[in-house]
Order: C-alpha cells, then structure tokens, then sequence
C-alpha cells in the first residue's frame, strides 16, 4: 500500500474485482444455458419436421393401399376381358358379332387406360427375359431350344404393379437348367435362381399368391 492510497481504496478496489468475477461467471453460465437451450430448440425443431414427414409417409401409403386394394379388386374383370378379346371370333361375318367384340375390346382398352392414368402398370415380361423373383412368379419349369435357363418362356397370367409397388406377380413359365438358347435379358436388380450351372435341375419356386 502507497502512502497515497487509503485502506478503505483498498477494499473497494477489491471488492470491484469480485463484482467483475462474479458478473464473469454469471456471464459465461448465462452463454451456456443460451447453447443448450438453442440445441434443444434445435432438436425439437428437427424432431416436429420429422414427425410431419412420418406422418404424410403414412398417409400415402394408407392412400396408396387403399387404391392398391381397389386395384387388385380389378383385375379380376381386366382377366376376363383380356379372355374374351383372345378368345373372339374375330372372323366371323355377323355384323351383331363384329360390334360386340369391338366394344369388348373397346372397354378393355378404357380400363388398361384407366389404370395406366391411377400409376397402375402391366408387369408383362417378353420372351427370354430373365426371370424376377420380385415381380414373377415361377408356376412351371420347363426345358427350351429356344431360351436360355433362367428366361421367361411364357406369360400365363400378366402381373400388375402400383406406384412401384407390387399388386400382383406375373405368372410364368420358365426355362430349365440346361435349356438352350441366347441368355435371357437382365431386369435391374434381379436375383435368377436358375442359371447357375453344375446344379442339378428343380429350382424352388415362389408359389404364394
């Protein structure tokens, strides 16, 4: 202590350095609750635009299977045109006959649009492509010169798919281990069960509807 200055400065120069302290620490608390508080701001901010998502994911699926089961209720009479429309005498000469397969085929031809327009498409694999497990259902197996193992040889019932969903497997006939023929056509992303060679013929197919 210099002769200038007095005890009582003393105290209250110290006493300003615990107020400064103090008010320091209140400071960077103050800073931290601020830190926390935004992350969880934060948090629940993401949680609630989560949460929306979620919940218009689950309404378009909720839309989705109900026109899906819609659909599927559909295809039942689609079936039965396409049978009627392959089975017409298509040469017959009674103009009663002709206008009658031509509004057969005509309706047909409204309902495929129809479902084409709701996102509801065909799965009708060609000749020699490769059988999908995931869009095809294998009902025979069967030896070809023609198509090579592991290939579509005949399409006995179309499938249908909804929105990229499948409604219906198309039902197929499919070339047996040790068939000839070029190889069959290679769908995205698809598994084939048959064509691996050094296997012995009879390969498990999916038989559910």
């Amino acid at each position: 202590m210099t002769d200038e200055q007095t005890p009582a400065e003393d105290v209250a120069f110290e006493a300003d350095n615990g107020s400064w302290e103090d008010a320091s620490q209140e400071i960077e608390a103050l800073k931290l609750e601020v830190a926390a508080l935004k992350d969880q701001a934060l948090r629940f901010a993401a949680e609630a635009e989560n949460t929306k998502r979620r919940a218009e994911r689950e309404m378009n699926d909720a839309r989705a299977y109900a026109i899906q089961k819609f659909a599927r209720d559909l295809l039942g009479a689609a079936d039965n045109l396409s049978r009627a429309t392959a089975a017409s005498p298509r040469d017959s000469q009674d103009a009663a006959v002709k206008n009658f397969i031509v509004g057969v085929e005509m309706t047909e031809k409204e309902l495929q649009a129809a479902f084409e327009r709701n996102g509801l498409k065909k799965v009708d694999p060609t000749k020699g492509e490769k059988f999908d497990p995931h869009l095809h259902q294998a009902v025979m197996e069967q030896p070809s010169d023609e198509v090579a193992a592991g290939g579509v040889i005949q399409v006995l019932q179309v499938g249908y798919e909804l929105l990229g969903r499948l409604v219906r497997p198309a039902m197929v006939a499919v070339a047996a281990k040790g068939s000839t023929g070029p190889a069959p056509a290679e769908p995205a992303a698809a598994a084939n069960p048959y064509a691996a060679s050094g296997e012995e013929s009879g390969g498990s197919f999916d038989t559910k509807a």
